[in-house]
């Protein structure tokens, strides 16, 4: 581990030393070092956002981007995506200095202006960002079975503004007859997929 690295570790233990405001998730020589930091912001109305932000700060950091997920249970996913690409943002400002200092506290001044924003939707849906000791948010699968669909038209639009607002990809199946007439092709990125069950 290089050694700004390492002085830079040791700052942010010694600045967020609370209780569980600062945890190293794991260490490595090959994919360097990954922690959490706990911190609340002033979000919309003033209210205080407990934030979990967690950083992993690859080998050749701080020449390149640290790795960061958004988590909170007061944010919708969206808003959480919207905070960590800005966080990236301004990363990019920072590159080849020790930079997650600052990040922490742009996101302490700035997280009520991100929500100002007329893309970023205030829905009262979780951020469902699972902590984890890898940053990389990689390939996510997520099964949701529905019994007894009375009104087919309505589900699929449902589920269409689901995959919308939290910017889902992926299949949705049938089991049974399909309704010939209805073109499935989705107007918002899902690619659809109707299933026969087999006679038996």
């Amino acid at each position: 581990m290089a050694g700004r690295v390492r002085e830079e570790l040791l700052a942010l233990a010694a600045i967020f030393s609370g209780p569980d405001e600062w945890e190293v998730l794991s260490r490595s020589e090959t994919d360097g070092t990954v922690f959490r930091i706990l911190m609340k912001a002033e979000g919309l109305m003033d209210a205080d956002i407990p934030l979990e932000l967690v950083f992993h700060l690859p080998v050749n950091y701080p020449s390149c981007l640290p790795g960061i997920s958004v988590n909170s249970e007061y944010l919708t996913r969206a808003q959480c995506v919207a905070v960590k690409e800005k966080l990236l943002q301004q990363a990019e400002n920072l590159l080849s200095e020790p930079m997650v200092h600052e990040l922490v506290l742009w996101v302490q001044q700035n997280l009520k202006h991100i929500f100002n924003q007329p893309e970023i939707g205030s829905g009262s849906g979780k951020c469902t960002f699972a902590a984890s000791t890898t940053v990389d948010d990689g390939l996510w699968i997520t099964l949701l079975h529905l019994d007894h669909m009375r009104a087919k038209t309505k589900y699929v639009k449902t589920v269409e503004k689901w995959a919308s607002n939290l910017r889902l990809t992926g299949r949705l199946m049938f089991m049974g007859v399909p309704d010939s007439s209805e073109n499935l092709q989705s107007r918002c990125g899902l690619k659809w997929k109707e299933m026969q069950r087999e006679n038996d």
